[in-house]
């Protein structure tokens, strides 16, 4: 049987709030502010847990080693670790918080993932972001390709590709801009790209305020290389007015799943037209309909969008056929986005239950519940070819709760950045982790 599952990243133990991501107003309106990892972490593990008991499939993707101090090694800082931190604190600090960055926690950002039934060699293909827009995020793509080749290390079902070179032209931030539509998860998709920068023609939409992030170049790339057949491929622009807003990736004013698509009035550029082309080609291949949940900037206006993340819920398919969408708490405390969510169960469509979630510690951080998780949807034997220590079990979850309370620190402020005992406890517990989840150390820990 095939089935969907999430690869929820488990938020790492040097979480904080620097303020790095230029674009992301909840991430830049925190910076400074003193974080909770222990906190973070149980919030995302809980919102795990319950896609689990939903009877969907959940897995865990494991954080990226932090601080990486080859990151500052490289600009010409020298000695011990703890000398190393101190002499990037002295003389760059935003250097030692770009190192510290546990933003890899946003798996939707990790990559690009094609299902076999899309590609044209009947194999899955992964294609890991290379997330050059922002420096604390270019420093992750090695180290995902690595874990992501861990996991899915069988050649005969899976194929991990290399990132994309860190090119702007070729800026790619994973599948936080890319939708894919079907039917059902066993059969081929429609995969929808979003994009907000056309390096190779003169842009005139694009965005004056905030940088777009993903480029047609990059997506078209993806497509291409996964075999996706192009008549199941739509490339569809963002709206540079959602982008100046805050909406910097595509999947914080547009969730889509199966057959249902919600999003804003301003999520795509000359988005009339461009919905039109969507229902047609997904009537014209599925011979069903589209369900386009569509609202307006009256019932929810793009600052109340990103205030609440709204859409950045996450929308799954139960076991039963109806879907379920999971929604951050502060869905529940914005009047448009609770709203919304009421509108939702009144009208007729295949969502009618929703939850919502404390997930805090991320949305303080600029990443809602559909930030947190990448989708794959496999085949029994991708699923069989996979490694199985990552799949969220009952066992599992309790042994990864209590990793937690043993690892994390309760509270870090900016100060304890320079703290060389914070280096040997995130080490530690990474390792650790590493033999939880049946992964070998050299993976987690970045040795070759």
């Amino acid at each position: 049987m095939t089935r969907e599952f999430n690869f929820d990243g488990l938020i790492g133990p040097t979480h904080n709030y620097a303020g790095l991501s230029y674009g992301n107003v909840a991430s830049t309106t925190h910076r400074n502010q003193p974080s909770h990892p222990r906190a973070a972490a149980i919030q995302g593990l809980e919102k795990m847990k319950h896609v689990s008991d939903l009877g969907i499939g959940q897995c865990v993707l494991p954080p990226l080693r932090r601080p990486r101090l080859e990151f500052l090694r490289e600009l010409g800082f020298t000695g011990s670790d703890a000398q190393v931190i101190d002499q990037a604190y002295r003389s760059r600090p935003e250097l030692l918080v770009v190192c510290f960055s546990a933003s890899n926690m946003w798996t939707a950002n990790a990559a690009t993932v094609s299902p076999s039934a899309d590609c044209g060699e009947g194999r899955l293909h992964l294609t890991p972001a290379n997330l050059s827009s922002t420096l604390h995020r270019s420093i992750e793509h090695a180290s995902t390709t690595r874990n992501l080749r861990a996991i899915f290390g069988s050649e005969e079902h899976f194929v991990v590709h290399d990132p994309l070179a860190s090119l702007p032209a070729l800026a790619d931030e994973g599948a936080a801009n890319h939708t894919r539509l079907c039917a059902d998860h066993g059969g081929a998709g429609l995969e929808v790209f979003v994009y907000g920068a056309d390096w190779m023609s003169h842009d005139s939409a694009a965005p004056k305020k905030f940088p777009a992030r993903q480029t047609l170049l990059a997506s078209q790339a993806i497509a291409r290389r996964h075999g996706v057949s192009p008549s199941r491929v739509l490339f569809a622009r963002q709206n540079p007015d959602a982008i100046d807003a805050g909406v910097f990736h595509n999947d914080v004013i547009s969730v889509g799943n199966q057959n249902v698509l919600l999003c804003h009035e301003l999520a795509m550029f000359q988005q009339q037209q461009q919905l039109k082309r969507l229902k047609l080609t997904f009537e014209a291949l599925f011979d069903s309909p589209l369900y386009v949940i569509e609202f307006s900037r009256h019932e929810i206006s793009l600052q109340d969008a990103v205030e609440s993340y709204f859409f950045n819920s996450q929308l799954v398919t139960r076991p039963d056929g109806r879907m379920s969408l999971i929604c951050p708490v502060e869905c529940q405390e914005n009047e448009a986005a609770r709203r919304c969510t009421e509108r939702i169960l009144e009208e007729a469509n295949p969502i009618d239950d929703i939850a919502f979630l404390d997930l805090r510690q991320s949305m303080n951080n600029g990443g809602g519940p559909a930030c947190l998780r990448l989708r794959i949807v496999m085949t029994e034997a991708q699923q069989a070819a996979m490694k199985q220590g990552v799949v969220l079990t009952e066992e599992l979850y309790m042994r990864l709760k209590a990793w937690i309370n043993s690892n994390y620190r309760e509270r870090l402020s900016p100060d304890d950045l320079r703290d060389p005992n914070l280096i040997d406890e995130s080490f530690r517990a990474i390792e650790e982790l590493a033999g939880i989840l049946d992964l070998p150390v050299n993976a987690l820990l970045d040795e070759h």
